[in-house]
């Protein structure tokens, strides 16, 4: 998995590519435990790129979620294909995280 960083007005991107599984997973949850640590932000995930998303992957956005609400900020999903929507869907996530 890659992840590219960007800032977009007044939101920090991260943009995935590829899978996000049990392997790739702990990548992701440092890069947020920096980002999070720092200040609060507004936190935008870009995931037109990203092929997989497994259980592991669905715990950092849900960790995430609860860190950025507990900040008072937001955190948006968007470019989401197919695949991933439907695992969104089927495990609930749809309901919990905000998904564009």
């Amino acid at each position: 998995m890659e992840i590219k960083k960007s800032v977009e007005g007044n939101a920090t991107v991260l943009a995935l590519s590829g899978r996000l599984d049990t392997i790739t997973s702990p990548q992701l949850s440092k890069e947020l435990e920096t980002l999070l640590e720092k200040e609060a932000i507004n936190l935008i995930f870009d995931l037109s790129s990203l092929d997989y998303i497994s259980s592991s992957g669905l715990r950092v956005f849900l960790s995430a979620q609860k860190k950025i609400n507990a900040m008072g900020t937001q955190m948006k999903i968007r470019g989401v294909n197919e695949t991933v929507k439907e695992i969104f869907e089927v495990t609930g996530f749809t309901g919990i995280l905000n998904i564009e």
